[in-house]
């Protein structure tokens, strides 16, 4: 089991790593590069790159361990067909009308070289923030046999949150990790993470790399 609040994971004590994969959210050049959607948007993104090194050793231990490594990479369509009047508006309210940002196929869409994407990899494309929204990650994960899931990446407050509560909705057993994970506002990101502990574990279990890494050693 891994160690974790406020209960260990799993918690019927059985953790499988062929029923387990690592879902890693949006490490992409729009949110880690400082020419990116995140930093037009006002902040910093160091704090989401400094994640990186974190990121890939959970990557490597879960390839050691036989759990499956699932990344999510947010953007619009390129033909913008999938784009709202509402997220227009905030498009151009921001100042990103008429750029590529956030739009499948351009340089900033694409996952930083940092991390390890293989072909084995699992790669699942969204519009919205969650990641089980209008795509096929559901569907995968079943198909799959995967039941028990490992959040990390970017943001804690926001797409990783997100991707979580849907993923507790649909009962699977989560666990999200503290310093895997990465906000440009640190104190959504801190609330993010105290959300996940309320209520007897309303949304699964928290733990930190360290723990994460010596359970998957044992494996």
């Amino acid at each position: 089991m891994i160690k974790a609040k406020p209960f260990d994971f799993p918690y019927d004590g059985n953790l499988d790593p062929a029923a387990t994969a690592l879902i890693v959210i949006d490490m992409q050049h729009d949110f880690l590069s400082v020419d990116g959607y995140f930093a037009k948007q006002g902040y910093d993104p160091s704090p989401l790159r400094a994640i990186l090194p974190t990121v890939s050793k959970l990557i490597s231990a879960c390839r050691a361990a036989g759990i499956r490594v699932i990344h999510t990479r947010q953007g619009y369509r390129a033909d913008l067909a999938d784009m709202t009047p509402y997220e227009r508006w905030r498009r151009k309210r921001s100042g990103m009308d008429g750029t590529d940002v956030l739009v499948r196929g351009s340089p900033g869409f694409e996952i930083v070289p940092e991390i390890d994407v293989r072909s084995e990899d699992i790669i699942v494309d969204k519009t919205c923030n969650g990641a089980f929204t209008y795509t096929d990650l559901e569907h995968i994960l079943h198909a799959q046999d995967v039941t028990h899931l490992l959040f990390a990446g970017c943001t804690t407050d926001v797409c990783v949150h997100t991707t979580l509560r849907e993923a507790c909705d649909r009962n699977f057993q989560c666990l999200t990790i503290a310093d895997a994970c990465a906000s440009g506002d640190q104190y959504a990101h801190e609330a993010a993470l105290h959300m996940v502990t309320v209520e007897n574990g309303i949304f699964g279990t928290l733990s930190d790399s360290s723990a994460v890494l010596k359970a998957l050693s044992e494996l």
